[in-house]
């Protein structure tokens, strides 16, 4: 699974040097908020680095390609359940939290849920997908999409900014525990989920 990870970061970095880079990092974006697996902070980080003063750009940028990648998973998730949420669910192994996650959007905490699977590990794609099947109201929606995405990109940039290249290194030297570290939090997120909602 690392070496798979491993391989799909350095396909997604393979994009930073290239001009169409920005557009490549907002489809990125626009994927993994409702489908795709690899974190668009994969590309952020190797473009920022590249530019650091196009960092926050590029995390404006990062965060409006997922809040409407957000919103193409809410539609899965309104329109189209039954023929690719489900499918989606299965992928990520979450059937077992997903009525916890619809209880959890219906409850008066489901906006501030979002925030969090939108800013944590907690897989978003799922958020976006279970807010469309919940209906939850799409203003809301959209709204905490845009706070906890923007806040995690621009923390990301923002650390780019400040220390530039180590950032990256450190991300290469210890990539491996790094993606361990990701899926022990991705787990720690449904075990969340299972206990508080």
């Amino acid at each position: 699974m690392i070496k798979w990870l491993r391989r799909m970061k350095d396909w997604v970095e393979g994009f930073a040097q290239k001009p169409y880079a920005p557009s490549a990092l907002f489809v990125l974006a626009f994927a993994e908020a409702s489908f795709f697996p690899i974190p668009p902070d994969v590309l952020l980080i190797a473009m920022g680095v590249l530019v650091p003063a196009r960092a926050f750009i590029y995390a404006l940028n990062c965060t409006l390609g997922s809040s409407m990648g957000g919103l193409f998973g809410y539609y899965i998730g309104f329109a189209l359940m039954e023929t690719v949420g489900n499918r989606i669910v299965e992928i990520y192994h979450a059937e077992e939290y997903w009525k916890r996650i619809e209880t959890a959007y219906q409850g008066e905490w489901g906006v501030w849920f979002l925030v969090a699977a939108a800013f944590t590990p907690i897989p978003y794609k799922v958020a976006t997908i279970a807010a469309g099947a919940t209906q939850m109201p799409v203003l809301p929606f959209f709204l905490a999409s845009v706070i906890g995405r923007g806040l995690r990109f621009f923390i990301v940039s923002s650390l780019i900014w400040k220390f530039g290249a180590p950032i990256k290194d450190a991300i290469e030297k210890y990539f491996d525990k790094l993606a361990v570290a990701f899926m022990a939090l991705l787990i720690l997120g449904f075990v969340a989920v299972k206990y508080l909602f």
